[in-house]
């Protein structure tokens, strides 16, 4: 395949924020190619199992794709609205098959299983791309690009500069689905040893999937406060069915429109983002470590005894990465000073929350809304790139309050707009 294809805009990367930015410019009247390295769209979302998503933004600005996201699943029978009036429980599986309903244009096309094989750029523009899909090479030109990968692979293929780390680093983890769980029984006995409704607490509502139960709770080794959870963990850990790292971070969710199903956020796992051998030296420890907290949760929590191992995510649940340095690189000054920009992406007021590898170094810390500027999803280096979602320019602290799935969504809706504005 010699010919070269045209588009107006391709966006590299099918997940949160490639899924929204794909949408939108397709709804605006955009030529666009959305290409995934998976068989599948949503990536954290579906293939890490991110559910749900966390409630943050708090007021109207480019979520219109995520309310088209909601309304779908709700016809797929794939959504419910929790008692926190947070519309965002999902299921992931099923999610799958919503997205590329939602995504069901003539003028977008969507290449599975494929990647970025080179790029053809000069000082400060893009001009084309090769693409590598199982069967062939595809010569793409386009006049936007869209890095959505979430680890920044077109942007460091561009040789685009990277912000530093600063010797910091957010906690990874692995999720996973348990089945055949009695929730019921379950739910009854995590509100009598629990009464803080803010870390557990159940609902019903007879207008979402069959009036079924849904729950969260959790438990970390943090001494902040109170987790009734905690003393079950650490017999577990006496008894050598957990090791110590395992009560590091607990937290359980119910799954929409999945009755008897239980999303796992956890285990945390080490993050080697520079040292593969040692990554995936974690994530062998880390099946390990679900196939340990499997065992506990069915000798110690009622309603668990016989439940199975269904899904073992198949994408890492990393919280950050690589982030490429933009045109104004947002900070966590910006952030909790409530700064107010000319050109805001979004409005939100999702807390900074970075997870530590040691026990009470972990933060959640509570802010007012803030906005975030197109600029910081703009390149430094090209103009005609974009970095949407984990990768945006920002610094460490605020990366951890911007990197949750709606603030990613409005940022890919943001640049599609701030696109079609210049096209049409």
């Amino acid at each position: 395949m010699d010919k070269l294809s045209k588009y107006d805009v391709l966006i590299v990367g099918g997940g949160t924020s490639g899924c929204a930015c794909a949408y939108n410019c397709a709804k605006l009247g955009l030529k666009t190619l959305l290409i995934e390295k998976n068989n599948f769209l949503g990536g954290l979302m579906t293939g890490g199992l991110v559910v749900p998503i966390m409630k943050s933004s708090v007021e109207d600005l480019n979520c219109g794709f995520y309310k088209k996201l909601i309304d779908t699943a709700k016809k797929f029978n794939a959504q419910i609205t929790y008692s926190d009036k947070n519309d965002g429980w999902l299921n992931p599986e099923v999610l799958k098959i919503v997205l590329e309903e939602v995504l069901e244009f003539n003028n977008l096309d969507i290449l599975f299983e494929t990647t970025v094989e080179s790029i053809s750029y000069n000082e400060n523009k893009i001009n084309s791309v090769i693409l590598k899909s199982n069967i062939l090479s595809i010569p793409i030109e386009a006049m936007y690009f869209i890095d959505a990968t979430g680890s920044a692979e077109f942007s460091i293929l561009a040789n685009c500069d990277i912000l530093p780390s600063e010797n910091k680093k957010q906690q990874n983890s692995l999720r996973f689905i348990l089945g055949n769980v009695n929730i019921e029984e379950f739910c009854n006995f995590i509100t009598e040893i629990d009464k803080d409704e803010n870390i557990t607490n159940t609902y019903r509502n007879d207008r979402d999937t069959n009036n079924e139960l849904h729950f969260t709770t959790a438990s970390t080794w943090d001494t902040s406060c109170y987790w009734a959870l905690d003393k079950y963990l650490q017999k577990g850990v006496n008894e050598g069915i957990l090791n110590e790292k395992d009560r590091s971070y607990f937290q359980i969710f119910s799954i929409a429109g999945a009755k008897n199903q239980v999303a796992f956020n956890c285990p945390r796992i080490d993050n080697y983002q520079n040292n593969p051998y040692m990554a995936s030296k974690e994530l062998i420890s880390a099946k390990k470590a679900i196939w340990r907290i499997y065992n506990f949760v069915k000798k110690y929590f009622p309603g668990f005894q016989d439940s199975i191992i269904t899904n073992i995510a198949t994408q890492t649940g990393i919280r950050e990465e690589n982030r490429i340095k933009s045109k104004y690189v947002f900070t966590k000054e910006d952030l909790i000073s409530s700064k107010t920009f000319d050109t805001p992406v979004l409005r939100a007021n999702y807390s900074i929350d970075i997870h530590s590898a040691n026990k009470n170094s972990s933060v959640l810390q509570k802010t007012s809304i803030y906005e975030l500027p197109i600029e910081s999803l703009m390149s430094a280096n090209y103009d005609n790139l974009y970095m949407i979602g984990k990768i945006l320019g920002a610094d460490f602290e605020a990366h951890s309050a911007l990197r949750v799935q709606k603030s990613c969504m409005s940022m890919g809706e943001a640049v599609a707009n701030h696109i079609a504005r210049k096209l049409i």
